[in-house]
């Protein structure tokens, strides 16, 4: 009875004041829902509420300055969160929401951001508020999307914007001086340790990837700021500098902490099971290597036999209890399950890669391993060879004659006759260059591998045809003397066949590496890092193309710094798994200095490898050399999809170029990103210059594609075709066998044999795949190209309009896919392994799919 008086009351007094109150829905995720190790924060931040310590919002004016207050935006009387002791969010429940009622003062007039201050105990995620029937506008939305921590963590009370977009000479003056100061807060002043409730981005070099303190063998180069090792630049994290060495930053300590500083909203979200993501790699580096570690020590093994790796996922491998037991009793029984996968009795059974799930011996063929070029998880780097012999690009002073010794001996026999160079019939994977300057190096390590050129023919249905493989290592006289080469052809049976085989398999080597380092690793996570830091020093969330890049950042920061504790670094998974080892990030680091920003366009790209054409007759005015190029055929449907919708945007709010020339806040985002972010590299002239419409959708069309596209097609790719690691094997451990050896005898009684222990090991394979696999995978809160995790991302409605016309040309794009990979005649879509071409399929579901575009280099 007392209930049904109080909300009479209630209802009596909404009515009484139904023109002079604004109603608000705020949604948040309180921290007991996010934190399952911090069950004490929903009761401590009940005893605040209840006390008087509560959360309170302040409305700001877009339109009434306040003149005692440096001329900012009129402030509204704080209106407090309502019904949060009553309202229990169980663990699984996620969002809650709560009512906000504001005061109406019309001195106020159009709200254009608020103030919100949190004298809870413990932090909260706040998502939206939602303003409803705002006199003369209807509902006002703020997308927040930001974690708030208690008051006294900051130092002035959090502000968040509506989402009305303004370039920054339109911006209201009740709201620029708020503006300005919020970019402000977001630089910091570079000083001082980083805290996690901080929200500084600022720079740093990659100074944090070795551990000299506990070695010299864990020693490594800094890479950026020097001629000799540039690198893009990654997001500071303001920890110690080592005893040994004041120019490396101290590393996290050995419990292998994840607590890795990056910009609190950078964090994953906590639907995107990145708990799990972390904590699976945490788990594979800190307790299953070194126990499987134990076990290959005391019980070396090998492959023997290509049935022996199937068994990988057929039925797991068998191993002590003890170590089942070990394992299990250090990490989560969620992870023991999940990557595990273990009986009891079985241990590490895999899913089946999808390139052999259909013939598990087509990947052998010469069709595939030239087909995977096109259409594999590295499609990035083949290229039309128009000079014969091939050159090389060396300094021949320092490394003498490096131009192949492949001659037309070795390759016309398969040419049928045609002059193939004049009718662009030949082609090239080159894995010479890049390699040769540290080949002596990698090979004093444990890895015994060659630099490669593999010759190929494209024959009349459209394949490639591998004619010939240069291995190669530096003269044993010293690098001025040029090269050791041999050259391998075709064979189809007896010995001949098993060295051709493996000559495919050193290429495959070269290629994986290349693969993880380079296409996959540099080219998309390294280098759109600085992006993502420079947006959010330089402009603000108002700002137009803030909203359109920031979906594109989403988990970049997080995941390279995951990368830097334990994958990357000195002794991480990738020195332990990929051939070059321990010269692994310094190697890319040279391979950096080749990296030229409009190239990554993808019709530039294409051009530059001779992969592609301008003619003016075609679609987008290409044409492709290899007419049934998977990559390149959806990747410039995607491409010129994402362009589009780019020059909708942009031209909505960029009338004329004199507008790009004035926008002080995008100005300052260009120079920056330039001078510092990429700072290496800001005295090159290729930089676009920022002064035209078209210079700034070009800029904002590339970074978008690498960040999506590009990505996807050289990430979720690689457990579909190199979890079974044969066809993609990261190491090779030994040189081609040389008659009269041992190794050789072996190769000839026992090819398989012999080609598993020239591969990756045992353990590097389980530990490698187990790695591929998470990474492979997407996460069931996933947003993808053409989405957003909210429709009111903007005011604007064109805007709006467009990017619906985006995901719809989008899905367009997927039904021609499908068309494709269901027409026999484009062979190369997929291959003897019949696996289709769906890197580049825009859309997914959760899991190991081996399609999708997420947003962003978000794993």
């Amino acid at each position: 009875m007392i209930q049904n008086v109080a909300n009479a009351l209630s209802n009596n007094y909404d009515n009484m004041n139904k023109n002079e109150c604004i109603r608000g829905t705020v949604i948040l995720m309180k921290k007991n829902v996010l934190d399952f190790n911090d069950l004490s924060a929903s009761l401590l931040d009940r005893l605040h509420e209840f006390v008087g310590k509560r959360v309170s919002l302040q409305l700001i004016s877009a339109v009434q300055p306040d003149p005692g207050n440096g001329m900012k935006g009129k402030l509204g009387k704080p209106a407090y969160l309502e019904d949060w002791i009553t309202t229990f969010t169980p663990l699984t429940a996620g969002e809650s929401a709560f009512s906000v009622t504001f005061d109406w003062d019309e001195d106020i007039g159009t709200p254009g951001a608020f103030l919100i201050r949190n004298d809870h105990h413990s932090e909260f995620y706040l998502k939206t508020l939602t303003l409803e029937n705002v006199p003369g506008h209807s509902d006002i939305h703020f997308i927040c999307n930001s974690w708030v921590y208690p008051a006294h963590k900051y130092k002035t009370d959090r502000i968040f914007f509506s989402n009305k977009t303004y370039l920054p000479s339109e911006t209201p003056v009740p709201l620029l001086k708020y503006r300005e100061e919020e970019l402000e807060s977001l630089r910091g002043d570079g000083k001082g340790t980083l805290q996690e409730w901080d929200r500084v981005y600022d720079y740093a070099y990659y100074n944090d990837l070795g551990d000299p303190d506990e070695g010299p063998e864990y020693a490594r180069p800094v890479l950026g700021g020097s001629t000799e090792y540039p690198y893009p630049r990654r997001g500071r994290t303001s920890r110690p500098p080592t005893k040994s060495d004041a120019n490396s930053e101290s590393r996290l300590n050995f419990a292998m902490s994840l607590d890795i500083y990056v910009p609190r909203d950078e964090r994953f979200g906590h639907l995107k099971l990145a708990d799990f993501l972390a904590n699976a790699l945490k788990s594979i580096v800190q307790v299953i290597k070194p126990e499987l570690e134990s076990l290959f020590d005391s019980t070396p093994d090998e492959f023997d036999s290509f049935e022996d790796v199937f068994k990988l996922f057929e039925g797991g491998i068998k191993v002590p209890q003890s170590i089942v037991k070990n394992i299990r009793d250090k990490i989560p029984a969620e992870l023991f399950k999940e990557i595990l996968r273990t009986d009891g009795e079985r241990f590490l059974k895999f899913p089946l890669p999808q390139v052999i799930e259909e013939d598990k011996s087509a990947w052998r063929t010469d069709e595939e391993f030239a087909r995977e070029m096109l259409a594999g998880v590295n499609p990035v780097i083949i290229r039309c060879l128009h000079e014969f012999p091939p050159a090389s690009k060396l300094d021949s002073k320092v490394y003498g004659d490096q131009t192949s010794t492949i001659r037309k001996k070795h390759i016309e026999s398969n040419m049928d006759g045609l002059t193939a160079i004049r009718h662009k019939k030949l082609f090239i994977l080159d894995h010479h260059d890049s390699l040769i300057p540290y080949l002596r190096r990698i090979n004093s390590t444990s890895s015994k591998t060659y630099a490669s050129r593999t010759i190929l023919f494209l024959k009349n249905d459209g394949t490639l045809k591998p004619l010939a493989i240069e291995l190669s290592l530096p003269h044993p006289e010293g690098d001025q003397h040029g090269v050791i080469s041999k050259v391998y052809t075709h064979a189809e049976e007896g010995v001949e066949n098993s060295i051709w085989q493996l000559a495919k398999a050193y290429v495959a080597v070269n290629d994986s590496g290349y693969h993880q380092l380079i296409s996959h690793w540099l080219h998309t996570h390294a280098v759109i890092e600085p992006f993502v830091i420079s947006a959010n020093r330089q402009l603000s969330v108002l700002h137009p193309i803030h909203k359109l890049l920031h979906p594109h950042f989403r988990d970049t920061m997080n995941i390279n710094a995951l990368a830097r504790q334990i994958l990357i670094n000195a002794g991480g998974i990738v020195e332990a798994t990929v051939f070059p080892s321990k010269y692994s990030m310094e190697m890319s680091s040279v391979l950096y200095k080749s990296w030229v920003f409009p190239e990554q366009a993808l019709p530039e790209d294409l051009i530059k490898r001779g992969m592609a054409v301008k003619d003016s007759g075609s679609p987008h005015g290409l044409r492709l050399v290899i007419e049934d190029y998977p990559f390149a055929v959806d990747g410039l449907e995607i491409w010129f999809a994402i362009k589009k919708w780019v020059q909708d945007y942009c031209s909505f709010y960029y009338k004329e170029d004199d507008t790009i020339k004035k926008d002080k806040e995008l100005q300052s985002w260009w120079k920056e990103l330039r001078e510092e972010g990429h700072g290496d590299k800001k005295h090159e002239p290729w930089w676009p210059k920022m002064q035209t419409r078209e210079d700034l959708i070009e800029v904002c069309t590339i970074i978008i594609w690498v960040a999506s596209a590009l990505h996807a097609s050289t990430n979720f790719g690689q457990y579909p075709y190199a979890g079974f690691l044969p066809n993609r094997p990261t190491i090779s451990r030994r040189f081609m066998p040389e008659e009269g050896t041992s190794e050789y005898d072996e190769l000839v009684s026992n090819p398989e044999k012999a080609f598993l222990r020239t591969i990756t090991a045992q353990l590097q394979t389980l530990i490698g795949i187990s790695l591929i696999e998470i990474l492979s995978r997407h996460s069931s809160d996933e947003v993808y190209l053409g989405q957003r995790d909210t429709p009111n991302w903007t005011y604007d409605v064109e805007p709006l309009e467009a990017f619906e016309k985006f995901g719809k040309k989008l899905a367009q794009i997927e039904e021609k896919i499908v068309t494709l990979n269901n027409d026999g005649k484009h062979k190369n879509r997929v291959g003897p392994v019949n696996m289709p071409y769906t890197l580049l399929f825009p859309s997914s579901k959760a899991g190991l799919t081996g399609m999708g575009i997420p947003n962003s280099v978000a794993i």
